[in-house]
């Protein structure tokens, strides 16, 4: 068995950078959705139950990728303007124990 090490810090809410042995990646996301992109350029989205410890990683394409991160910029951006607002916006589906 060896070391793991591991840090993530957040830059905005749901836009996250993320320290390991193996490298640097940004993760976009949240509970349930996150998008992640390594400087090997692998890219996945793991979607999950959030409490659970269940989820599900898939590949995705550069386009994809490119069209999350230009709505988690703009969701940056409106969530300096109307914090509680955007709020609502990314946790409408999530039930209320969460």
């Amino acid at each position: 068995m060896g070391f793991r090490f591991r840090k993530q810090f957040s830059i905005f809410p749901g836009v996250k950078i993320n320290l390991s042995k193996s490298g640097v990646s940004t993760s976009l996301g949240g509970h349930g959705a996150t998008v992640n992109v390594g400087t090997s350029g692998k890219r996945t989205m793991t979607l999950g139950i959030p409490g659970t410890g269940l989820s599900y990683q898939l590949p995705l394409g550069i386009g994809a990728v490119v069209f999350i991160a230009i709505i988690a910029a703009l969701l940056a951006l409106l969530y300096f303007i109307f914090p509680m607002q955007v709020k609502m916006l990314l946790h409408w589906w999530q039930p209320k124990i969460f």
